[in-house]
C-alpha cells in the first residue's frame, strides 16, 4: 500500500507546477500579490511564496486552518487530536517553532510554549480574507521565530451582513455572524463564530479507546479604518478567541496513550493599531501591536497553566526612486512568559531592516537585510536576496538565498524542569540558511501555471534538550522538491495539484527528522456552475517516523478524501455539505492518535 501511495502522489502532482494556490478568473493569475513580503511582491517572482483566498478557503469547505495548510507543499501539519488536539505546522522539516504566525500583522506565536510554536488547533477560518505562506528563512523581514518560513492571516473587510450555520456528525454545530460597513473613507465590521463537537476519541478507538474527547471554540472580533485624507489613515483590529478541549494522556503503569480525563483551556487575543501618513516623500507607518495567551492543562485532578504576552512597536517607510522602490524601519519587540513550574522570564529585541526591489527589464531583484539586538542572546544579521527572470514563452526562473535566526524561548532560557548539575550551557540562537531555486510557467491564456522548486536548508545550533538540560547540539538539514500547479479545464472544472518531496534529517546523528513525511501531495477537482459548485480533494502522505514515548516509530502513511458542495437557492442564500474522509480511511496524523470515520454536515449561508 505504501508503494501505491507515494507512486499515485507523484505521478498526479508532477503533472503541473503553480506559483499560487489562488486566482478567480484566466486573467488575473499573473496579478496574485504577497503582501508579508513588507513590499508587495507578485507571487510568480517570489519563490517559496503562496497565497490561499477565501474563494479557495470557501471551496475547500475548510473550517479550521489545519483544515487548508496541508494542501501546501513543504508544510507538515501534525495534529494530536481530531478535535482540539495540539496541531502545529512543520515548514521543509524545520521544528514548529521556526514558523513564525501573523494575524494582521501581529505575532501570535506562543512565548510560554516549549519550542516557542503556535497552536493552530482553534484557529477558526471563517474571518479570514488570505492566507500567505512565504517559504524559507524570512529573519531579514520579520527576526526570530521565521527560520522556516512565515504563515500570515488576513482577515476580512466586508460591506453587509453574513450569517453562516452548520450541523453534522459527531454533534457538531457551528455558526458565524458578520456585519460591516466599508467605503473609500472608512470601514468597520464585527464577527464572531462558535464550534461545539462531542468528538471522537483524542488516542485511537482501534487501540481500544471508546471515550468521546469534545471541543469547543468561540472566536470574536472587530476590525476598522478611517482616512482622515489622502495622506492620514488610521486602521486597527482585535481578535479573541477561547478553547475547551478534551484530551487524553498517558496513564500509569503503562503510560501508554490512552482515553483519560485531561483537558486543556486556552485563551487568546491579539490586536493592533496603526496610523499611516505620507511625509517627506515617504509613506510611514507607526504601528503597536499586541498578543496575550493563557493555557491552562488538567490532569489527575492538577491544573498547569502557562501564559504569554508580546507587543511590538515599529515604524516603517516606504519609498521609490529611480525605479527602485525600498522599506528601511525599525522596531522594538518585548515578551514574556511565566510556566508552570513558576519560573518566568522577560525577553526583548531591538531590530533594524530594510528591503528593496529593482526591476531591469525582464530581470526583477529583492534585496534585505535585519539586524536584531536581543536583550538576552547578542545580536545576529540576516539577510535574504533573491532574483526572477522572465525567459520568455510563459516561463520564469527564480532563485533566493537567505539566513536566518531564531533567539531561545523562554522555556530555554530558564531551563524548565531541568534537573543536570549546575553550570548549565550558556546558549546562543540557532541560525539557519538556504538556498532555492524555482522554475515556473504560465500558458499565455492563464488556463495552466505551474512551478517547480528545489531548496535546501541547513539549521545550525539547533536547541535540543538532552540528558537533564537545554543544550546547542544539533545540526539539521532539509533538501526538498515542491511541485504545485492549476489548470482551468474548461465546463467550470479546475484542477489544482500539489506534492513535496522532503528529505529531512538530523546531521549529527544521521536519523530522520520527526514527523515529517518524505512523500505528501493533494490535488483538488473543483467544479462551478450557475448555481451548484463543489471540489473534492484527494490527500495522500507516505510514512513518517514518529515518537512513541520516546521511542522512534513509524507512522504508516495513508490517503484521504473529502468532498465539497454548495448550492445557490438566490444572491442571498446557500445551502452548503460536505462529507470528510469520503472512503472511511483509519489513518493517523500523528502516531497513535485518532482521526474521525466517514463524517458528514450539511449548513446554510446568508449574504445580505
Amino acid at each position: 500500500m505504501k508503494r501505491s501511495i507515494l507512486l499515485s502522489t507523484a505521478a498526479i502532482a508532477a503533472a503541473f507546477a503553480a506559483p499560487a494556490l489562488a486566482a478567480d478568473d484566466a486573467t488575473s493569475l499573473d496579478d496574485v500579490v504577497v503582501t508579508a513580503t513588507r513590499l508587495p511582491a507578485i507571487v510568480a517572482d517570489t519563490p517559496g511564496a503562496r497565497v490561499i483566498d477565501s474563494k479557495t478557503i470557501e471551496q475547500r469547505g475548510a473550517v479550521f486552518a489545519a483544515d487548508i495548510l496541508s494542501d501546501v507543499p513543504g508544510l507538515s501539519v501534525t495534529r494530536s487530536g481530531a478535535f482540539g488536539g495540539v496541531a502545529q505546522v512543520r515548514m521543509r522539516g524545520a521544528t514548529p517553532g521556526k514558523t513564525l504566525v501573523l494575524v494582521d500583522g501581529v505575532s501570535v506565536n506562543d512565548p510560554a510554549e516549549i519550542n516557542g510554536a503556535y497552536d493552530f488547533s482553534g484557529f477558526d477560518l471563517g474571518d479570514i480574507a488570505r492566507i500567505e505562506v512565504l517559504s524559507g528563512p524570512q529573519s531579514s523581514l520579520w527576526g526570530s521565530d521565521a527560520i522556516g518560513g512565515v504563515i500570515a492571516f488576513t482577515t476580512k473587510e466586508i460591506d453587509g451582513l453574513r450569517a453562516e450555520a452548520e450541523a453534522g456528525s459527531y454533534d457538531t454545530v457551528r455558526g458565524r455572524l458578520a456585519a460591516g460597513v466599508a467605503n473609500e473613507t472608512y470601514a468597520v465590521r464585527a464577527y464572531v463564530s462558535h464550534f461545539d463537537t462531542d468528538g471522537i476519541s483524542a488516542a485511537d478507538e482501534a487501540d481500544g479507546n471508546p471515550e468521546a474527547d469534545g471541543f469547543t471554540n468561540t472566536t470574536v472580533g472587530l476590525k476598522g479604518r478611517y482616512a482622515v485624507s489622502d495622506t492620514v489613515k488610521f486602521d486597527g483590529s482585535a481578535r479573541w478567541s477561547k478553547s475547551e478541549a478534551d484530551l487524553d494522556g498517558f496513564p500509569a503503569p503503562t503510560y501508554a496513550l490512552a482515553d483519560t480525563d485531561d483537558t486543556q483551556e486556552s485563551e487568546q487575543w491579539s490586536g493592533f493599531g496603526r496610523a499611516s501618513l505620507t511625509a517627506l516623500g515617504l509613506k510611514h507607518q507607526f504601528s503597536v501591536s499586541a498578543s496575550d495567551i493563557e493555557r491552562t492543562s488538567y490532569s489527575g485532578g492538577f491544573g498547569s497553566t502557562f501564559s504569554g504576552d508580546r507587543q511590538a512597536y515599529r515604524w516603517q517607510a516606504d519609498g521609490a526612486t529611480r525605479g527602485v522602490t525600498y522599506a528601511f524601519g525599525a522596531e522594538r519587540e518585548e515578551s514574556s512568559a511565566a510556566l508552570s513550574s513558576g519560573e518566568a522570564r522577560d525577553l526583548a529585541t531591538t531590530s533594524v531592516f530594510g528591503v528593496g526591489q529593482y526591476d531591469i527589464g525582464a530581470l526583477n531583484l529583492t534585496g534585505g537585510l535585519r539586524y536584531d539586538d536581543t536583550d538576552d542572546f547578542g545580536a545576529e544579521t540576516t539577510g535574504r536576496i533573491s532574483a526572477a527572470y522572465d525567459l520568455a514563452g510563459g516561463f520564469i526562473l527564480s532563485g533566493a538565498y537567505g539566513t536566518g535566526f531564531k533567539a531561545p524561548t523562554v522555556s530555554q532560557a530558564v531551563c524548565d524542569y531541568c534537573y543536570a548539575p549546575l553550570p548549565w550551557p550558556e546558549l546562543k540562537p540557532e541560525t539557519a540558511d538556504s538556498v532555492e531555486i524555482a522554475l515556473g510557467w504560465a500558458s499565455a491564456d492563464g488556463r495552466f501555471d505551474g512551478r517547480a522548486t528545489v531548496y535546501r536548508l541547513n539549521v545550525d545550533d539547533q536547541i535540543t534538550y538532552s540528558s537533564g538540560r537545554y543544550i546547542n547540539v544539533a545540526q539539521t538539514r532539509s533538501d526538498g522538491v515542491e511541485l504545485e500547479g492549476r489548470a482551468l479545464l474548461g465546463a467550470g472544472f479546475d484542477l489544482t495539484l500539489a506534492y513535496a518531496w522532503t528529505d529531512a534529517e538530523d546531521r549529527t546523528t544521521g536519523a530522520r527528522l520527526l514527523r515529517v513525511p518524505e512523500h505528501a501531495g493533494s490535488a483538488t477537482l473543483g467544479w462551478t456552475g450557475d448555481r451548484l459548485s463543489g471540489a473534492l480533494t484527494v490527500r495522500a502522505e507516505g510514512d513518517q517516523d514518529d515518537s512513541d514515548n520516546g521511542v522512534t516509530v513509524a507512522r504508516e502513511g495513508f490517503v484521504t478524501a473529502n468532498l465539497n458542495a454548495a448550492y445557490e437557492l438566490t444572491d442571498q442564500v446557500t445551502l452548503t455539505a460536505r462529507i470528510e474522509n469520503l472512503a472511511d480511511e483509519h489513518y493517523q496524523q500523528v502516531f497513535g492518535y485518532g482521526e474521525p470515520g466517514r463524517s458528514g454536515y450539511v449548513g446554510i449561508r446568508l449574504r445580505y
